[in-house]
């Protein structure tokens, strides 16, 4: 799939920002980063699992920091925290909004009042939909790849449909 406006390549990564084989995919990321630059436009959606107690409440914290730019450094700091999270909760979001410099009292008063919580939910229903059923989950192109059981050969595949909807798009 590609951005109608931009024209470029879209990768969907579905994520649990309190599940380790999501931290393990940074690493990826970061290097379809380098690749691509802005010519592939990565989109986090939020797919917290159950057994993930604090994964909700970061999801929602995550969409406040990206209304104030920060989304993705929101949600790798927090996934470089995912143990703490599991253990000290909502305080470890509220500490690495301060550490972003984010306002981390506007963290909190999101996830009272629950103003993200429509944005939460319909990543997770349309996760859902598509039958992802662990994270990481990639969706590029129209095929979904589950990072779930491992990471190995995703980035190459992911860099095999991102080159390919390039070149169509330059057809």
């Amino acid at each position: 799939m590609s951005n109608a406006t931009t024209g470029r390549p879209v990768l969907d990564v579905w994520c649990d920002l309190q599940c380790t084989d999501c931290r393990t995919a940074l690493e990826d990321l970061r290097a379809l980063r380098a690749r691509y630059g802005d010519g592939l436009e990565l989109r986090l959606r939020h797919f917290p699992l159950e057994k993930h107690r604090h994964a909700y409440a970061a999801a929602q914290a995550a969409e406040e920091a990206a209304e104030r730019g920060r989304g993705w450094a929101y949600a790798e700091a927090v996934l470089g925290r995912a143990e703490e999270l599991g253990v000290r909760g909502e305080k470890v979001l509220l500490e690495v909004a301060s550490e972003l410099g984010l306002d981390a009292e506007e963290i909190d008063t999101a996830l009272i009042d629950g103003r993200h919580l429509l944005i939460v939910d319909a990543d997770q229903a349309e996760g859902k939909a598509i039958g992802v059923t662990g994270t990481p989950t990639y969706v590029i192109g129209g095929e979904r790849l589950d990072g779930g059981q491992s990471q190995d050969g995703l980035r190459a595949r992911i860099e095999e449909i991102a080159d390919r909807l390039s070149a169509g798009e330059r057809d």
